[in-house]
């Protein structure tokens, strides 16, 4: 089998070189054929960045900075986490992420795990679930972008089901199942404990110096902030881009465009689709589209989490999202 296994893993990879290497081809003849149509698509994913994300993401981004910098966190947290903690089953420091996650939007849920594991301040079984369930669009974007641009009155369902199903999701896997938790936490405690220790070990009068200094605190957290930010940035303005690769299949229907256009980039999506195909986009705002998912990644790439059962349940979730709206349509 070994023998068998491996000339196709080489021909598999051998494949996906190609792939690539076709695929970038196609893409550097389209941005020489059409410049123009190619500068549109990189300035809407720019000004998105600059009007949109950065306004929005930067502050939380510098604040939550400031509050892990400053082991704040858990005093954060503490009027509402028996509560999370009775629902949800989590640490003090999983309560804020969760409370951050969904409070703040997209891709803070995921950078605050990343920051918060990465520290030591989180288990890695803990970070992984949280990071299954909290890291989505946010309630300002929801109700303030996408819904208007949707022409959608009736926001109380959508609401609902856009949050409802990752938070009933969450319970499901944080708290109805405590003994595949337990089960997962004995296999990862002996790292957990060696990981806490080392970096105890390496870091803590770092970490004691920092907790006590809100100046030092807050110029790591804007310097990280930045760079988290320029990293988000180039991933809207690369993914944009993408949206030449269908400008010459001008036949194509409009509604396998603006599918195309919400899987790639979301936000660019909803601003092509409009009001044409809502319930499209409703489905796959829980997705969140290829380029979220790079922009997640970024954000926990530092350390050993995956990225891939992040996205297994993300599809999970836009199933479950789907299925409401086809049963059911609330508007």
């Amino acid at each position: 089998m070994t023998f068998v296994h491996k000339p196709l893993k080489g021909l598999w990879q051998s494949f996906l070189r190609f792939l690539y290497m076709a695929i970038g081809i196609y893409l550097i003849v389209l941005l020489l054929r059409f410049p123009a149509l190619s500068l549109q698509y990189a300035a809407t994913g720019l000004n998105l960045w600059f009007q949109k994300m950065i306004p929005t993401l930067l502050p939380f981004m510098i604040l939550s900075g400031i509050l892990i910098r400053m082991n704040l966190t858990e005093g954060f947290v503490r009027l509402v986490h028996p509560l999370l903690r009775f629902l949800f089953h989590t640490s003090p420091n999983g309560s804020y992420t969760l409370i951050m996650g969904f409070l703040c939007g997209f891709p803070m849920g995921a950078r605050i795990v990343g920051e918060l594991y990465g520290t030591g301040k989180l288990s890695k079984w803990e970070a992984e679930l949280l990071l299954l369930f909290c890291n989505n669009i946010g309630p300002i974007y929801f109700l303030s972008f996408a819904m208007p641009m949707l022409g959608i009155e009736k926001m109380f369902w959508p609401f609902l089901i856009m949050y409802g199903i990752p938070l009933a999701y969450g319970i499901a896997f944080m708290r109805l199942f405590p003994l595949v938790m337990m089960r997962h936490a004995k296999l990862t405690n002996l790292v957990d404990s060696y990981r806490a220790n080392r970096l105890q070990h390496t870091e803590g009068a770092s970490c004691k110096r920092s907790s006590h200094s809100l100046l030092a605190s807050t110029d790591e957290a804007v310097l990280s902030g930045l760079l988290g930010i320029a990293k988000l940035g180039g991933y809207m303005v690369f993914f944009n881009l993408l949206n030449i690769l269908f400008v010459p299949f001008s036949h194509l229907s409009p509604g396998l465009l603006g599918l195309y256009n919400c899987l790639l980039e979301i936000t660019s999506g909803i601003d092509r689709c409009g009001q044409a195909f809502p319930y499209t986009v409703l489905i796959l705002l829980p997705f969140g589209g290829f380029s979220c998912i790079a922009q997640t990644y970024s954000m926990i790439c530092h350390t050993d989490l995956s990225i891939r059962p992040y996205l297994f349940h993300k599809l999970v979730q836009t199933i479950l999202t789907a299925l409401c709206y086809a049963l059911w349509k609330p508007f």
